[in-house]
């Protein structure tokens, strides 16, 4: 017994071994000591001898099967013939030697139930459960048929029967809650190591993360100088020879680049923080950068680069431009890199799945190397590179099909390959996108951009003289860059080399527009914008800005966009692009368009100016729609303000984001709340919009939920004629999804009084839930109490909240594991799901990569709708309900 218990103490304090091995050693040690103290008793109460000597042996035999158990570190060795011995030896001796149901045996019954509930696992403890059950169903039905076989081992007195009974009782009971807080002491030391190794984790992948951005954009500023000067070299009369050089430098440098993302993007899809953005884009275009970029390194191998594009390709689509480049990209490299001789093969094709869904399949073939059958599982790992002993002389990070196959999947698309060893390879990839205009791309001539390969020839979209604008940027390079890309404009530029400098040129000169840097030392690129929006006597307030930084990735996106931004352009710059994004932005009247040699050149950036929409929709940012729709049905936001206990004032979305919320509430100390906009921020948003539309018709968060912002909105819209503010009785995605019903719905030329009975009839066919992981984060704001949400997060309990009568409320509850109770929520949430409903939303807090996947599998479980958006709620919605949460938000069977 002594070494049991020193054995038991070094486990108990070492979290290096099993949980469960550890449980296993509390629960027997407690046994141990109620078959001791109970076998004293019995010898005190002159029982039976032949009952005493059963329970020594019974004691033997555990210690015994135990300490085996122990050092073999297998639990099952000691569990099972112990909850056997328990279970039938001793509760039938018990019950038909002492007493019957009058006896002890019923509190040792439910002692036992106890022990097979936390020795055993999975179907064993399903099968003893049952097996206990029946023994006890059968002791019972012989005592009622045959009472008189029951005997009674003890003391006739009934003083002693009744104290050995109570001592039974309490030292059961004593037992059973010295387990329970024993076990829970466990899985909480569990849980706060867990938790430990989870915050190191994050800071690791945090540290790296912001490695590699830097690193990503300290790269991108000198290439930018490299081949910002290397194309004005490509403009000069100058030589085959210096030509064909600076046309080498401009490839090698995108390639340095394109490894530079690489690296990056996988660093983000690691910590889950890629994102795909959908936008129009020229599906023309997009295949002749990408030929073109590719064509001089099949020309250097002496490949034949063919490539097919059917004509009955849309001429522009929705989807991610920069990633489908990047994925296409990557599988053509790959294939010219595989190849000595031959040729590779780009085809396009597309099949139309829905009605407005087409399938792209872009094919990729080679008459390369090929790759080994057992090989071809290994491909899109990444860092692996399959037959290595073949390709260890060729570059490349190992990356590149990895993140092609990461994109896809935030695309919901695949990839699929076909290849014979030494033969060649055949790359099929398709991308669900939907069309952007019914016109086709007809006959592709993949050759027309390619004078840009032999000399990189330039050709000047536009003059304009009279225009100024202003580039701000720290480094003197990037300043000589842009404006050497622009000297043939004849456009006027100035430069400031920060952000102070700008202010002190914003305020005696008026410019037509401005170049801004991002990250600069003083004050950087956001700062210096909206305070030259702000700036006191400032002659720029309305001048349009635009973003040029070496910042790519898409939370920089977002965060432009959202700031306010014009434009947004990556370094390294090309003057093509530069030029593109002048002749969009500067005023019509102080530009000359010169075009190119057949006229193509039109005044589509003119098309919409000074044209006033009938009704705009705007909302929240808390609605959580995602900045692509927004783009596309013109929905505008207004932001709420997040505010930390030791009085900082974030702008939601903007200013922090809902990783940073969570990192910052993992404190307990730390607390967050949610604030609306006041009703002058509220004049301020109406007023701004009111200059691009008739009407505002204005979706605004439940007003029965507290901080809404409801009443400061009502009260601003008083001050208006032409705004109308709607309660949507709904939060996050709830009051998105309402927000772009009724934005789908004006377009269709409705009138206001339309719209707003249009926006009545459906807001009670939206069904908004979440499944909340625990309530700790609601108990912090005060939501609910923190006696509740330790008694509801320490029995497992997960419950959905969900919005009723504009009220949010609780409905289901879960018990059990999170994926347990995500599926039954999942199961449960669908059962009202119209298939016919544009969107169904999937709005979370705090959960990987990993989990969206497996959320998103068992929802293609219940239904086959496609158009399935994931969503990361904001951080006012992350400040209330914490990680783990995810909700499904959709219009129901029964709207019209």
């Amino acid at each position: 017994m002594i070494k049991l218990l020193k054995m038991l103490k070094a486990y108990l304090f070492d979290n290096d071994h099993d949980l469960r091995l550890r449980i296993f050693m509390f629960a027997e040690a407690a046994t141990l000591l109620l078959l001791s103290i109970t076998t004293i008793e019995l010898w005190f109460c002159e029982s039976s001898f032949r009952l005493i000597i059963m329970l020594v042996g019974v004691i033997v035999f555990f210690l015994i099967t135990g300490s085996i158990a122990i050092r073999t570190k297998k639990i099952n060795i000691g569990a099972i013939p112990m909850i056997f011995v328990m279970c039938f030896m001793h509760f039938t001796s018990t019950f038909l030697f002492d007493g019957g149901i009058n006896g002890v045996a019923p509190l040792w019954f439910i002692y036992d139930v106890f022990l097979i509930a936390v020795m055993l696992s999975g179907k064993l403890r399903v099968f003893f459960f049952v097996l206990m059950q029946l023994t006890g169903l059968a002791c019972y039905w012989y005592a009622h048929v045959h009472p008189e076989a029951i005997q009674s081992t003890m003391s006739k007195t009934v003083l002693s029967r009744n104290i050995y009974s109570f001592s039974v009782l309490f030292m059961s009971c004593v037992a059973i809650s010295v387990l329970i807080f024993i076990i829970e002491s466990l899985y909480e030391s569990q849980n706060k190591i867990a938790e430990k190794q989870k915050k190191e984790i994050e800071a690791l992948n945090a540290s790296q993360n912001r490695f590699f951005s830097s690193m990503s954009h300290e790269i991108r500023t000198p290439i930018n100088t490299i081949i910002g000067l290397n194309e004005m070299i490509l403009r000069e009369d100058i030589s085959d020879e210096v030509a064909e050089d600076a046309i080498n430098i401009r490839v090698a440098g995108k390639l340095l680049l394109s490894l530079i993302n690489d690296i990056l993007d996988m660093s983000k899809v690691q910590a889950g923080d890629m994102h795909i953005l959908v936008d129009a884009y020229d599906t023309g275009n997009m295949l002749s950068e990408i030929v073109g970029s590719l064509w001089i390194r099949a020309k250097e191998k002496n490949l034949d680069f063919k490539v097919n594009v059917a004509p009955d390709v849309p001429a522009e689509l929705m989807g991610d431009e920069v990633r489908i480049k990047q994925i296409l990209t990557n599988v053509i490299n790959n294939a010219i890199k595989y190849t000595k001789e031959g040729s590779v093969a780009l085809n396009v094709s597309c099949e139309k799945t829905e009605e407005d869904t087409i399938n792209v399949v872009y094919s990729v073939s080679d008459t390369g190397m090929g790759i080994k059958k057992e090989d071809i599982p290994y491909l899109f790992t990444a860092f692996k590179r399959v037959n290595e002993d073949s390709t260890k002389h060729i570059e490349g990070t190992g990356l590149g099909l990895s993140i092609v196959k990461q994109l896809l999947d935030l695309m919901n698309g695949k990839v699929t390959v076909n290849s014979v060893y030494t033969k060649g390879s055949t790359f099929i990839i398709e991308i669900p996108q939907k069309a952007a205009t019914d016109r086709t791309i007809g006959e592709y001539d993949y050759t027309r951009n390619h004078s840009l390969v032999k000399r990189g020839s330039y050709k000047q979209k536009f003059e304009a003289p009279e225009a100024r604008i202003l580039a701000v940027d720290d480094n003197a390079s990037n300043l000589m860059v842009v404006t050497k890309l622009l000297r043939d404009t004849k456009v006027i530029v100035e430069t400031a080399s920060n952000g102070v400098e700008a202010l002190k040129k914003t305020l005696d000169t008026e410019y037509d527009l401005v170049l801004m840097d991002h990250l600069m030392p003083e004050m950087d690129g956001v700062e210096c914008y909206q305070n030259i929006q702000t700036q006191a006597g400032g002659k720029n307030k309305r001048t349009k800005v635009v973003v040029l930084t070496a910042n790519a990735d898409e939370q920089s996106r977002m965060l432009y966009a959202q700031t306010g931004f014009a434009g947004y352009l990556v370094k390294p710059i090309s003057g093509d692009e530069l030029e593109t994004e002048l002749l969009k932005l500067l005023p019509r009247e102080k530009v000359k368009i010169i075009g190119d040699e057949d006229g193509n050149y039109d005044d589509m950036a003119w098309m919409n100016v000074g044209k006033k929409k009938r009704i705009v929709i705007t909302t929240d940012n808390i609605a959580d729609i995602p900045l692509g729709l927004l783009e596309k049905y013109n929905i505008h936001v207004i932001n709420h303000e997040v505010h930390t206990s030791e009085g900082t004032i974030f702008k939601d979305g903007i200013e922090i984001d809902t990783r940073g919320v969570l990192s910052y509430m993992k404190d307990e100390d730390h607390h967050m709340k949610s604030v609306p906009p006041d009703v002058k921020a509220f004049e301020t948003f109406f007023a701004d919009n009111l200059q691009y539309a008739n009407n505002i018709i204005h979706i605004s968060v439940s007003s029965k939920v507290a901080n809404t912002g409801y009443e400061n909105c009502l009260t601003a819209s008083e001050s208006f004629d032409n705004v109308t503010v709607i309660d949507s009785g709904h939060v996050s995605s709830g009051e998105g999804l309402l927000a772009l019903m009724a934005a789908m719905y004006a377009d269709s030329n409705k009138t206001v009084p339309e719209v707003v009975e249009y926006i009545e009839k459906i807001k009670g066919h939206i069904q908004t839930s979440f499944i909340v992981d625990n309530l700790s984060y609601m108990a912090r704001n005060e939501q609910v109490s923190n006696r509740g949400a330790n008694l509801i997060n320490s029995l497992m309990i997960r419950p959905v909240i969900v919005a009723k009568s504009g009220k949010l409320k609780v409905g289901k509850v879960y018990f059990g594991s999170s994926k347990k109770s995500w599926k039954e929520y999942i199961r449960s949430s669908l059962g009202r799901f119209n298939d016919d409903s544009k969107f169904l939303f999937v709005t979370y807090v705090g959960i990987n990569n990993s989990d969206i996947e497996w959320i998103k599998q068992e929802i293609r479980k219940k239904t086959d709708y496609e158009n399935i958006i994931f969503m990361q709620a904001s951080p006012s919605i992350a400040v209330n309900c914490g990680p783990g949460t995810f909700g499904m938000i959709y219009l129901d069977k029964d709207a019209v």
